[in-house]
């Protein structure tokens, strides 16, 4: 039985999250009916992160497996005529049997859209968060510096994993400003619930002087939830890579017009 992987593009914003949800709007509901169609039998889909409502991407990597065979040259071009336009696969290939996009991921990419600013954005109200306080580029950076490395990140975490524990491995997280839009960089072997929402979120309070330097790795070091600071908004984040030990994707979000 071929097994298949895609990449995929989506904008969150009109999607109740990735995992399929009945009665719901959701990126697994609409591949899995275009998957279906396409190839006249049921198709069920996983995924290397499970995001939230909200939430985009750029580069999702997503694995399924079906019986019948299907022209892996025209596989994304046919599935782009069923699914709807804010979905949209960007290459399809053939992967190895057995392949799993979330277990056999070895790293995640993630990226987080601020606008810094005093008035808001009409072009990107619901593509990334509107920060009005002045955020202090070289405070962040030094305040996210502890949270890099292999902690418990429990604090960080919104709902706890039903398997395995809290411990991650954290291998950058970094600022880049243009004009008044920052791009948060952040990359990992996994990610907890929510937690680069968490993380962003207590960066950003402690970069505007609403908490202080050390207010980040003082959060990490109590391993505590009620700890940590704002939790950032959905929209504003991205999924735009994830590495495997044979195949890689890592599409940045583009900024200019």
């Amino acid at each position: 039985m071929p097994t298949y992987r895609l990449v995929v593009e989506y904008d969150g914003s009109a999607f109740h999250g990735l995992q399929f949800q009945p009665g719901l709007r959701t990126i697994a509901g609409e591949l899995e009916t275009a998957l279906s169609r396409i190839f006249h039998a049921p198709i069920s889909i996983s995924a290397a992160g499970r995001t939230d409502a909200g939430v985009h991407a750029t580069a999702q990597v997503v694995a399924f497996a079906a019986e019948r065979e299907f022209p892996i040259d025209r596989l994304a071009r046919a599935l782009n005529g069923t699914t709807p336009p804010d979905l949209i696969v960007r290459e399809a290939a053939l992967a190895r049997e057995g392949f799993s996009p979330r277990f056999d991921a070895r790293e995640r990419r993630y990226e987080y859209l601020i606008v810094n600013r005093s008035v808001p954005s009409a072009l990107w109200r619901t593509r990334a968060w509107y920060v009005p306080r002045p955020i202090d580029d070289a405070r962040f950076t030094v305040a996210a510096a502890p949270l890099v490395g292999i902690h418990d990140f429990v604090t960080f975490c919104g709902e706890a994993p039903e398997r395995g524990g809290t411990i991650r491995e954290l291998l950058e997280i970094g600022l880049e400003r243009r004009a008044d839009v920052l791009r948060v960089r952040v990359r990992g072997g996994g990610f907890l619930h929510r937690m680069v929402r968490i993380m962003v979120g207590t960066l950003v309070d402690t970069a505007t002087g609403y908490r202080p330097a050390d207010f980040p790795a003082a959060a990490l070091a109590a391993r505590d939830r009620r700890a940590a600071g704002t939790t950032a908004p959905p929209h504003g984040l991205y999924l735009t890579g994830v590495r495997y030990d044979d195949f890689e994707t890592d599409l940045p979000v583009v900024l200019e017009p």
